[in-house]
């Protein structure tokens, strides 16, 4: 049998595959019953790099147009295989999947300093204003929402998230707040809105915070909400509370304990701080995954909770909540790649018809990870001092109940913009 039949055969407990490639006859592997997919290889070197490297050599081929699902979508591809081998089922499949022919990989871990940190943010997220526009909501919330019933819809849930989060910063009127990673400033001035606090934003992302300083003019609040081109290495003050939503997963595992001896500094004596992250289940990851480090977000590292704690526990921080968010994420990479899937001629025109391909194996990929895979997310609390917060949880139902009622009123799933964009190339897809 061949090498990409013998994968094949490994990867699927459940469901086939008929494989047609270049001089060969189709052949059929996997197990019978279950999904059945047609897939097809344009050229004889597909086989060979996926076999080197799964998980890289099938994203990099599909994005070149070299793997084709005759009868499904590359998400109907990922499901067979990433739901065959779910991370609570240990086995053969998912050794197989994170074959790697590189030895050097786990030791090429990179350092995110401040030169490269700025460079790593702006590779994904300073791409075209109008992408994001097309598949995110109208606040441009760029992380996992959160469900309160899997129908919501993704603007419902976009809102609910903030709702959950401000509400476990016990928030008081005239606080100052500290935004790490704040994005298009929606946080921000969701926080404000709700609360009556100060927010500091701090970004790294040129076009990120353009956008956020004329949101906060236009909503008549720069004087309360300011945005800042700054590494929060950099940041000499202290804040009665820190949420950072999103960022951490840039950190790097090397600057873990780095991060941390920085929020404790940043945080007053009696502060809280609410980290949101995608996390990773189980113990500590043996490297990224190569095809999202090497196209989607360099330098990222999804921290495991063991990790997590060390770190913090090293900078005398204290654990005051966790919650651990398991399919959150999947429903809203749903809603992005089914808005995306739409705007695909959109996308094509403002970048091409490969840079579509990459960006949906992105969103796909996500799906499966938090589906079947090791993906989570972690809402983590930390305080300097114990009794800096109510000793139950209370008060958090309490404020999500009535910022629901204060904060956004979400708004109707946008349509699609009709005005062709202008063609770009970016580094994502060269």
């Amino acid at each position: 049998m061949s090498l990409i039949g013998t994968l094949v055969n490994k990867l699927l407990s459940t469901g086939s595959i008929t494989l047609h490639r270049p001089g060969k006859p189709p052949e059929t592997f996997g197990k019978k019953g279950g999904k059945h997919l047609t897939v097809r290889f344009t050229d004889r070197k597909v086989a060979f790099g996926i076999v080197r490297n799964p998980r890289l050599g099938i994203g990099e081929a599909y994005m070149d147009g070299r793997v084709i699902i005759e009868d499904g979508t590359i998400l109907d591809l990922l499901e067979l295989i990433v739901g065959a081998n779910r991370w609570e089922d240990k086995g053969e499949g998912r050794r197989a999947l994170n074959a790697s022919k590189n030895p050097l990989a786990k030791l090429l871990a990179k350092r995110n300093d401040l030169k490269r940190a700025r460079k790593n943010v702006a590779h994904h997220y300073d791409l075209k204003d109008e992408l994001y526009d097309l598949f995110l909501d109208d606040d441009k919330q760029y992380s996992c929402a959160y469900f309160t019933d899997p129908k919501n819809s993704l603007e419902q849930a976009q809102a609910d998230k903030k709702a959950h989060i401000a509400a476990k910063l016990d928030l008081k009127p005239g606080q100052r707040v500290l935004d790490i990673g704040c994005g298009w400033g929606g946080m921000a001035l969701y926080l404000h809105k709700v609360a009556g606090v100060d927010v500091l934003g701090v970004t790294l992302s040129e076009r990120q915070l353009k956008v956020a300083r004329q949101r906060a003019k236009a909503a008549g609040v720069s004087d309360h909400v300011k945005f800042e081109l700054i590494d929060y290495r950099l940041l000499d003050e202290q804040f009665d509370r820190i949420v950072s939503v999103g960022m951490f997963e840039h950190v790097g595992a090397k600057h873990f304990d780095e991060f941390f001896a920085k929020l404790r500094q940043l945080l007053k004596p009696d502060g809280a701080a609410l980290v949101h992250t995608i996390g990773k289940l189980g113990g500590v990851s043996k490297g990224p995954d190569p095809f999202t480090d090497k196209w989607i977000f360099p330098g990222y590292h999804l921290p495991s909770i063991s990790q997590m704690t060390a770190a913090s526990e090293g900078a005398r921080l204290i654990v005051s909540d966790l919650e651990i968010l398991r399919l959150h994420y999947a429903y809203t990479l749903r809603h992005w790649l089914e808005r995306a899937i739409k705007a695909r001629a959109e996308i094509e025109a403002m970048y091409d018809a490969r840079f579509f391909r990459m960006w949906e194996f992105y969103l796909a990929g996500g799906i499966v990870m938090f589906e079947n895979g090791a993906a989570c997310n972690y809402q983590v609390q930390y305080v300097r001092d114990r009794r800096a917060l109510p000793i139950t949880r209370d008060y958090m139902a309490e404020a999500e109940a009535r910022y629901r009622k204060l904060g956004d009123v979400p708004a109707k799933p946008k349509k699609l913009a009709t005005k062709k964009p202008r063609a770009e190339t970016t580094e994502l897809a060269k």
